[in-house]
């Protein structure tokens, strides 16, 4: 495990503009300074990743999140119950310095999480500042939940980089909008009856979409084209059963909670065997199956 010279390593690289590899709870990520537009270019240019695609701010604790998004009761009642998690809240920017332009896409929003993974939370405190950190692939290939994954894909771009072993979620965070009326931008793995129970009904996404990353149509993509909702597979396609034993199961029992961890990682080594494609067998739509499903349609181009 990292020790402590390791974290102080991680924030050094941050405080000099330079990019680092955190993990989180849900994915790991490629991590930059929030305020300096150089150093978040930096990741834009380490992942390809489209300009107009905001980036979420990582914070150590709601103290800090206040010092830079505006908050309302709904966004506190949310924060007290799902913070430090894999919940992101999309508030009014107050502090535009704070995370720059580039990083919020130039909207008057930002979206704000406090991750719970130790090592994360620990450079976050060790910081005093917020840091965005997008996954850490080359944009629109599937996310890394392992460490040996994200230095394959970034790690050249890195500085630092930690090691807190696999991902304990394996799947990025839910996006909730709190601008008007609370809206569901991205599902994940604290899920819409969770959300619902705290604040009431969430509506879609609709013309708030735009405010969450993650919402571009073909996006964790592996090279191979990805047929979802498939019965079987065709001749020369990898196969990613649910409910069925397979060398990329998503989980053999069908427990959704395993699939989101596995997700990424099958769609990964499946896709290196460099099949004709990857059939995916269908998954169940509730609970954490809205965010699977979410993030398969966007890997197989169907979803704007």
């Amino acid at each position: 495990m990292p020790t402590a010279a390791d974290i102080t390593a991680a924030v050094d690289a941050l405080s000099a503009g330079k990019l680092a590899i955190l993990p989180t709870e849900t994915v790991y990520g490629l991590a930059a300074d929030a305020s300096a537009p150089l150093a978040v270019a930096a990741i834009f240019e380490a992942k390809g990743r489209p300009r107009f695609n905001p980036l979420i701010a990582h914070v150590a604790d709601l103290e800090q999140a206040e010092e830079i998004a505006i908050f309302d009761d709904r966004a506190r009642q949310l924060a007290d119950v799902f913070w430090p998690g894999p919940l992101t809240l999309v508030l009014p920017i107050r502090d535009a310095g704070a995370v720059c332009d580039l990083a919020r896409a130039g909207l008057d929003t930002v979206a704000v999480r406090a991750p719970g993974h130790p090592l994360a939370r620990a450079v976050l405190f060790a910081f005093g500042r917020p840091v965005v950190a997008p996954s850490a692939n080359r944009s629109g290939r599937p996310s890394p939940t392992t460490f040996a994954d994200a230095v394959e894909e970034t790690g050249d771009f890195a500085r630092a980089a930690l090691d807190g072993g696999p991902c304990e979620i394996g799947l990025e965070s839910t996006v909730v909008a709190l601008i008007d009326q609370p809206r569901l931008l991205r599902p994940g793995s604290v899920t819409r009856d969770q959300i619902e129970a705290v604040i009431g009904p969430l509506a879609d996404a609709q013309s708030d979409a735009k405010r969450s990353p993650g919402r571009l149509a073909l996006h964790y993509a592996p090279d191979a084209p990805v047929r979802i909702n498939a019965e079987a597979p065709s001749e020369g396609e990898a196969w990613l059963p649910f409910g069925e034993p397979g060398p990329f199961s998503l989980s053999e029992t069908g427990d959704l909670r395993e699939a989101a961890a596995n997700l990424f990682r099958m769609l990964r080594e499946a896709d290196r065997t460099q099949p004709a494609g990857i059939a995916v067998a269908p998954i169940p739509a509730e609970g954490l199956g809205e965010a699977i499903n979410d993030r398969l349609k966007r890997a197989a181009g169907f979803v704007g």
